[in-house]
């Protein structure tokens, strides 16, 4: 549920480089907790971890790897991103490079990213290196590569696609219960599905819809919004069948960028998806084995594991949770008995998805006694 999308900067960006050979350098991936695209690139003649983020205009490097690489700073500012304005400095680019792609010169960000739970990346590769060419992203092979623009490695479904003016990052459109939404950011670094702006929910809102809330992480740090389960848009003339929606707050990132929504990774990653946004184009292909419906809570509880409990980062609206009257922060040591540290030790906590109607005897770590049924509530 990560998404660190910036507004633009002036920044003078240099044009990348395309190796000939560059349909052959595939770059293998891996999808994080939160289905962020994290691979490993060369940026200043050394190895660092990073995030493939089409949803930042600018690419941000961590201030840890900007001062090991002694980055030139050249000024300073703030940024909206999901969670709030955060500072940011801009310094020289080192060089950096991944599959065939490679690029010397130019500018970058250099942020903190407070928001951000544990070291998921020290560079987050951004709209500016990627606006050159074509995006070739293979999820179910975990890989991706950069091809020149105007290939067509494989046929799908084709969505528009533009460049937002100012930001330079891709947007794109679907539909909603028959309304046109535009202009979408396509943001493969944030991990849910869809995102909207209260203006556009309550515009495109299908009247069957129930309403809960949810927690999320962007560089501004962490952050409520409401939450619901569609039966689907329509995206490049297709449905795109069950998906989840966010609602940002008034005011929120999407508001603040000027667009209607973002679509991430959730959602993307049921397709091959080629992003070629000098060619205009989108092209979607499904992939039948992720044709999976979302998975939703039925408890409404999204925890934190540490030192053998489970604390509760936030209880959904309306869920059988906060019927039972459990709060954010406070600890589970046990369930129906079982000790967390037991029941965590496959890394699931399979109850906080179970099914509707199961009772699950909760414990706090005073041996409270708080059982919730299951039940879909949203």
């Amino acid at each position: 549920m990560l998404a660190f999308p910036l507004l633009a900067l002036a920044i003078a960006v240099q044009e990348p480089v395309l190796a000939p050979d560059s349909e052959a350098r595939w770059v293998p991936f891996e999808l994080t907790d939160a289905n962020q695209i994290r691979f490993t690139l060369q940026v200043g003649g050394r190895a660092a971890t990073a995030v493939l983020d089409t949803g930042i205009s600018n690419t941000v490097i961590s201030r840890p790897l900007a001062a090991s690489l002694r980055l030139k700073q050249r000024g300073s500012g703030r940024a909206a991103a999901v969670g709030g304005r955060i500072p940011v400095e801009w310094a020289d680019a080192p060089q950096i490079a991944f599959g065939g792609l490679s690029q010397r010169g130019g500018r970058v960000i250099v942020a903190d990213m407070p928001g951000l739970p544990g070291d998921v990346a020290e560079i987050y590769v951004g709209a500016d290196l990627l606006d050159c060419c074509a995006l070739d992203l293979d999820y179910s092979g975990r890989r991706f590569r950069i091809l020149p623009s105007g290939r067509m490695p494989f046929t799908g479904d084709t969505a528009p696609l533009d460049r937002m003016r100012g930001s330079g990052v891709f947007v794109t459109e679907f539909a909603l219960g028959g309304r046109r939404l535009r202009p979408i950011l396509v943001d493969t670094g944030d991990g849910s599905s869809l995102t909207l702006t209260q203006q556009a929910w309550l515009a495109a809102r299908p009247p069957a819809a129930r309403v809960t809330t949810t927690l999320g992480y962007g560089a501004g740090g962490a952050l409520v919004s409401e939450a619901a389960i569609l039966p689907g848009i329509t995206l490049a003339g297709r449905a795109t069948g069950e998906t989840e929606v966010r609602i940002d707050a008034s005011g929120g990132f999407s508001q603040t960028a000027g667009i209607a929504g973002r679509i991430g990774s959730g959602l993307l990653m049921r397709y091959r998806v080629l992003i070629d946004p000098r060619a205009g184009r989108m092209i979607l292909r499904p992939d039948p084995a992720a044709a999976l419906p979302p998975l939703r809570s039925t408890s409404g509880m999204l925890l934190d594991y540490a030192e053998g409990a489970l604390r509760i980062l936030h209880v959904m609206r309306g869920s059988p949770a906060e019927q039972a009257g459990w709060k954010a922060n406070e600890r589970i040591c046990a369930a129906d008995g079982v000790p967390v540290h037991e029941d965590v030790a496959d890394g699931k906590i399979d109850w906080t998805i179970g099914a509707p109607g199961r009772i699950v005897r909760l414990s706090d770590c005073g041996g409270r006694e708080r059982p919730i049924t299951l039940r879909n509530f949203y």
